[in-house]
């Protein structure tokens, strides 16, 4: 794989994307994910599990995670190449229907070739996924 330059300074700001959770997007990208986990699909359920609603699966949000930090890498490059290196998050509030996840993040630091990207999605509960994702440079 090629990896892109992407000319970064340590405090580059990611612009903000923001996602808006639809119960067809809670039910697609389990269902796409091979996560038949009834409380991602069946209202009724998770409610009966104590949840408000349905709710977004771990797969889903780390796939949103990724493709936030390469969309962005993109438009920075001009190349759909980017090189993920690791993703580590950390999820918090629920991301039920009829909100909108709203990603930010910014640069913490640049080595080796190696940069460090904090990314968070929040809800309107407060934050949904908290972390870091290293792409090549």
């Amino acid at each position: 794989m090629t990896t892109s330059t992407l000319p970064l300074t340590v405090g580059d700001t990611i612009p903000a994307w923001e996602v808006p959770i639809t119960p067809t997007l809670v039910v697609s990208t389990a269902i796409s994910t091979r996560d038949f986990q009834d409380v991602h699909h069946d209202r009724d359920i998770a409610q009966a599990a104590g949840s408000k609603d349905i709710f977004v699966n771990i797969l889903t949000s780390t796939a949103l995670v990724e493709r936030y930090v390469t969309d962005w890498a993109h438009q920075r490059t001009g190349h759909w190449d980017t090189e993920v290196r690791g993703i580590a998050i950390r999820l918090g509030a629920p991301a039920y229907p009829y909100d909108t996840l709203t990603f930010t993040g910014s640069v913490e630091s640049v080595e080796d070739g190696v940069a460090t990207l904090e990314v968070t999605g929040a809800v309107s509960l407060g934050d949904h996924v908290i972390g870091t994702v290293k792409v090549a440079v």
